[in-house]
């Protein structure tokens, strides 16, 4: 095959995200992906804020925007409610997409850009030459081929071969791993004005969440850390027992059915070496609170590519000039992914009791803008003794 500056492994949004941008500075890019169809299957609540597109270039399109919703309800196990609008609702409220679609839009955008795309293409192994990595090879229908490049994207999600292959470091703890199970389901009645977050022992170590589609038709799912349930499996037993606890819910049909697994650790220690880049969640980039990933990704795609360009032009694939990468994706994202992971942890050792306390706590404070950090700051000021629960008092 041909020789290419960039290839990006992956057509997740962090794979077309950096491919777009690659190929945007001027890099001969190939994006390919080993399933046949772009976006499927889905592994997502589809849950995505207002405003954060306009971060990554990507204009507010009915091609893939399903609903949207005036806010969120953070509802504590004794059914205490804190109403956030979407406004003050930090990264995972908003529209509900339609992720299939979405990944679609990323990647046609991606080859509107320049980008080649190649499906049902698989990375099965990096391609090295006096220690830096100069390509893959590749598997397209039984037949195997040698794909050379200057830089080699990873953006192969959260089972991220590539990582391990140039010798990263991405081994995970059990606990920090989340077990994720959720239904499609249609004819369940609710307020689809508000998405729902249901915290404490229905979701071990997680949390469960309603995210509206249409009038009569929501994904609801939850995710469960693996350090407090006995395997992967338990995720449908917590999902089924919290419909049979919300008739709602439990009257709807089930349409569709996912399951899988999301990190909620810190990212990676490094994320680049000599003609690599790591993105999203092949970088563990995902928010180890919320699970949300896809702002965090797509903006390290589009760091890496706009950094794959800088080093085409210059001639340079070292790990020292991709540094640049490092630079910009933790300057913007690496505090906030830190703090929430710490929270994470302190969150797998909390009651049920103390659970209520807070949300009730943080009612009553009425904050502006419901951030992670503004929570915290709040507590500190009017209710230290909640703090300790954190050990950040």
């Amino acid at each position: 095959m041909d020789a290419y500056d960039v290839l990006v492994i992956g057509a997740g949004p962090s794979g077309s995200t950096a491919a777009r941008h690659a190929a945007k500075a001027g890099c001969r890019t190939l994006l390919i992906e080993k399933r046949a169809e772009i976006g499927v299957p889905i592994r997502c609540g589809e849950g995505i804020a207002k405003g954060w597109l306009d971060e990554i270039g990507i204009p507010l399109s009915p091609k893939f925007v399903l609903h949207e919703v005036q806010g969120a309800r953070v509802i504590a196990p004794d059914g205490t409610s804190l109403l956030i609008d979407a406004e003050k609702a930090g990264n995972e409220v908003g529209y509900t997409i339609d992720r299939g679609l979405f990944d679609r839009h990323l990647a046609a955008e991606a080859a509107r850009a320049g980008a080649d795309i190649r499906i049902r293409t698989s990375a099965v192994a990096l391609m090295t030459e006096n220690g830096r990595i100069v390509g893959a090879r590749c598997e397209h229908m039984g037949r195997i081929e040698d794909v050379p490049a200057k830089i080699v994207i990873g953006a192969d999600g959260f089972e991220s071969q590539v990582g391990r292959w140039a010798g990263l470091a991405t081994h995970l703890r059990m606990r920090d791993v989340d077990a994720c199970m959720e239904y499609t389901m249609v004819g369940v009645t609710g307020d689809p004005r508000y998405d729902d977050f249901y915290l404490g022992s229905c979701a071990p170590g997680g949390y469960a969440w309603v995210f509206w589609k249409g009038e009569d038709i929501a994904n609801v799912g939850l995710g469960v850390n693996l350090s407090k349930v006995r395997d992967r499996a338990d995720a449908k037993v917590y999902l089924d027992r919290l419909l049979a606890a919300h008739p709602e819910l439990g009257q709807g049909e089930v349409l569709q059915e996912i399951a899988g697994a999301v990190s909620v650790s810190p990212p990676l220690e490094r994320t680049v070496a000599d003609g690599l880049l790591l993105v999203g969640d092949a970088a563990r980039m995902i928010d180890p609170v919320t699970g949300g990933g896809i702002l965090n990704g797509c903006l390290a795609g589009k760091f890496a590519g706009e950094v794959a360009g800088e080093a085409s032009v210059a001639g340079d694939v070292s790990a020292t000039f991709l540094q640049r990468y490092e630079r910009r994706w933790r300057a913007r994202l690496e505090e906030q992914l830190y703090r929430n992971y710490l929270i994470k942890e302190r969150l797998l050792g909390m009651d049920d009791e103390t659970i209520n306390r807070l949300v009730r706590a943080v009612a009553e404070v009425g904050l502006e803008h419901v951030t992670v950090a503004g929570v915290m700051d709040a507590l500190r000021e009017r209710h230290p003794e909640l703090l300790e629960a954190f050990d950040f008092a």
